[in-house]
């Protein structure tokens, strides 16, 4: 595994910091922002089916916070669509590297990528 997709935010600490450490040990990223990228409705589903809406939704983010219930309740039962109209819910980084979905820079997402 050489190369990884990184989806964030360009203004995301963490994200950065995934990239940084991702590239110091060889590896070629690509970055995608997700507020930028118009095919991220696509990838939601596979995300979601790989990792479920609660790994998925960053439910301590200011974002999280300014939604009403109604709104929040969607995570639930349509979460492709929450997450597609609120790109900023996702947690990040979200990773797509050997055909396996990452989210979040943890320790166990930098040892399944070989990086510990």
């Amino acid at each position: 595994m050489t190369g990884v997709t990184l989806y964030g935010l360009k203004t995301c600490d963490t994200c950065r910091k995934a990239i940084r450490e991702l590239e110091a040990a060889g590896r070629a990223v690509t970055f995608v922002d997700v507020r930028q990228d118009a095919g991220l409705a696509g990838r939601l589903p596979g995300w979601l089916a790989a990792l479920g809406a609660n790994a998925l939704a960053n439910t301590r983010s200011t974002t999280w916070r300014g939604l009403d219930e109604g709104q929040r309740a969607r995570l639930a039962g349509d979460a492709a669509g929450l997450l597609g109209a609120h790109p900023a819910l996702i947690k990040r980084p979200v990773i797509e590297a050997g055909g396996a979905v990452y989210c979040g820079w943890t320790p166990r997402t930098r040892a399944a990528l070989g990086l510990t």
